[in-house]
């Protein structure tokens, strides 16, 4: 019963998000922007808002029984428990910043978790027309091709991407900036795309080798990623090396052969 349930899940968001948000977005991208802020530099805009009613619409009329987790409605309404029931973790736009400057590295991310556990993921970025997808124990696929992380073995040759976070406290900065000065002595380079979900997706499909985020913003960011990370071959774990937490607001990911050394590699830089 699971697979052909989960299958369905993958089909119906695959399908709803090329038709519904990613037109959402392809049109306000191209628009000027009404900008509100959620934080110090946390944004949001009408389309995110606009995407998540979309989203939460069409899935809550085939899906009465699931639970519904979305970054604006918990941003509007408070922390939302994550149950052990299925559950849908909505982005509607992760890379909000991006999307008000123009800058095409963004995408609506759908999560489907059970028991906690990360089952459907679908991340598609409308601007690049790339759609990531994932069902636990199917693989994982882009635009319909399987995909694989990468075989890189060496830190020093890994490409690795992370992001500052949400943050602007001096000690925070501090912190997050002489990590990442101390990670650039390790790795080839650093990039920071500006979504977490798109980062996840480039270690499954191998354009990334390595990847950390502390303090972003929810389940929402991870859930879809998550599973299309592991269902490509790579692993998902706490930056810590203890196994990965949907609601713990830290993420590391990597093919299996970096792992160990990333993770010796973080705490180094602590």
């Amino acid at each position: 019963l699971w697979p052909h349930y989960l299958l369905f899940c993958s089909i119906f968001c695959h399908l709803f998000d090329l038709t519904s948000a990613s037109k959402v977005i392809k049109h306000g991208f191209y628009l000027t922007k009404h900008v509100e802020h959620k934080g110090q530099v946390d944004l949001v805009t009408e389309t995110d808002k606009k995407c998540e009613k979309l989203i939460f619409d069409h899935l809550k009329q085939h899906f009465p029984e699931h639970k519904f987790v979305g970054e604006e409605t918990t941003a509007a309404y408070g922390a939302t428990e994550l149950t052990e029931e299925p559950t849908w973790i909505v982005d509607p736009l992760d890379g909000t910043t991006n999307f008000v400057h123009g800058f095409p590295f963004l995408c609506v991310s759908i999560g489907l978790t059970i028991g906690r556990i990360p089952m459907v993921g679908v991340v598609y970025n409308p601007i690049m027309d790339e759609l990531f997808t994932a069902i636990h124990g199917k693989g994982a696929f882009l635009n319909g091709k399987a995909i694989k992380v990468s075989s890189q073995t060496e830190l020093v040759k890994a490409l690795l991407a992370t992001e500052v976070g949400t943050k602007r406290d001096k000690a925070t900065v501090d912190e997050t900036t002489n990590r990442i000065n101390s990670l650039l002595f390790k790795v080839r380079s650093l990039r920071m795309s500006g979504s977490c979900a798109l980062n996840l997706c480039g270690i499954a499909c191998g354009r990334l080798d390595l990847f950390y985020e502390l303090g972003f913003g929810g389940p929402w960011d991870v859930a879809a990623g998550a599973v299309i990370v592991t269902e490509a071959g790579g692993l998902v774990f706490d930056p810590s090396g203890k196994d990965f937490d949907i609601t713990s607001q830290r993420i590391a990911a990597s093919n299996p052969l970096l792992k160990d050394g990333f993770i010796e590699t973080l705490k180094q830089s602590e």
